[in-house]
């Protein structure tokens, strides 16, 4: 785990998928091997600059996701780094069974570049909000699952995934958010980041509500509460270091993610914990309930993803420990 200890402070806020496509581009400009293909989303992710410098490397499939998972396998087999870029949703559960035989257990180096995911996905609602994505993603061998925080930590997380050799699922969203991480902060494959040190307890958090996590314990420090941040990036492999040793030096462990609370980020960090040192857990997630039509920040809100529920999680982990 890397440890970045300071008080992050928000520089403005930038969608996530900004960060994908700025890399995107970048990387196209320095390794040729780089190709990119979309389902006719390309303003949605971002990736016009990409198509107008190399639309030779470009190819818009249209409305076939599962034909553009296939196509990414055979250009990975010819030397191609391919970046698939489409929602989540589709991305995930239209092509699940291209993903598992042509990305997964071929070991095809293809990068899924997934966005609008969960439900800060907003208005388009339950139909498009997919809540089950990680989950799908991680109980693939082989697969490696990637959700950050921000513009700057996608942004980073998209050009490693480009030197990662194999097959590569990177979540991302589609509204602005709190843009906070630092170059210094780094970005490595199945490194956890420790945002913040603390000793009564750890909230172990991805994508969105890492900055929720992060002003959570910020609070609870007011309150005299000592409390450690983790920004789980990696979700699988995940930095089983790190949870065994939040659990050991903690002694208690909250998750928050923007997923259902089954087989996300909370069933990967209990499943370490159970195994390797069990303690108090709570879990602030989407529970067990599919999405609605609304604007991106109410529905966090409305299911309870918030840094109030949060602070109660911890609050409530605390005094189990006790």
């Amino acid at each position: 785990m890397e440890k970045v200890l300071t008080r992050y402070e928000s520089r403005g806020e930038k969608a996530t998928r900004q960060g994908f496509g700025e890399a995107l581009y970048e990387l196209g400009k320095e390794n040729e091997q780089v190709v990119a293909l979309c389902a006719d989303l390309t303003t949605s992710l971002e990736m016009n600059k990409f198509v107008k410098e190399f639309p030779a490397r470009f190819f818009n499939i249209g409305i076939a996701e599962a034909n553009m998972t296939s196509m990414a396998a055979g250009l990975s087999l010819t030397g191609k780094i391919p970046f698939l870029g489409t929602f989540a949703n589709f991305a995930t559960g239209r092509s699940f069974d291209q993903v598992r035989q042509s990305l997964a257990y071929s070991e095809t180096n293809v990068k899924i570049c997934a966005s609008h995911a969960g439900l800060t996905l907003g208005e388009d609602g339950a139909t498009h909000q997919i809540l089950e994505d990680i989950g799908l993603m991680r109980a693939l061998p082989h697969m490696t699952v990637i959700v950050p925080a921000d513009f700057a930590e996608t942004k980073r997380a998209t050009k490693a995934i480009a030197a990662h050799k194999g097959p590569v699922y990177l979540r991302f969203g589609r509204p602005n958010l709190p843009d906070f991480s630092t170059d210094e902060d780094g970005f490595q494959i199945g490194k956890s980041i420790e945002l913040h040190d603390g000793t009564d307890a750890t909230i172990i958090a991805c994508g969105v509500m890492v900055w929720r996590a992060l002003q959570a314990a910020y609070k609870l420090e007011e309150e005299g509460k000592s409390v450690r941040v983790i920004n789980m990036h990696t979700i699988k492999p995940m930095d089983v270091a790190a949870v065994v040793a939040a659990a050991k030096e903690t002694g208690a462990i909250v998750t928050a993610e923007e997923h259902q609370i089954n087989t996300g980020l909370s069933d990967a960090v209990a499943n370490i914990c159970s195994r390797s040192f069990p303690v108090p857990m709570e879990m602030v997630a989407v529970m067990d309930k599919f999405g609605e039509s609304g604007k991106a920040m109410e529905l966090l809100d409305k299911y309870g993803l918030t840094t109030d529920a949060i602070i109660a999680a911890t609050k409530k982990v605390i005094s189990r420990k006790h």
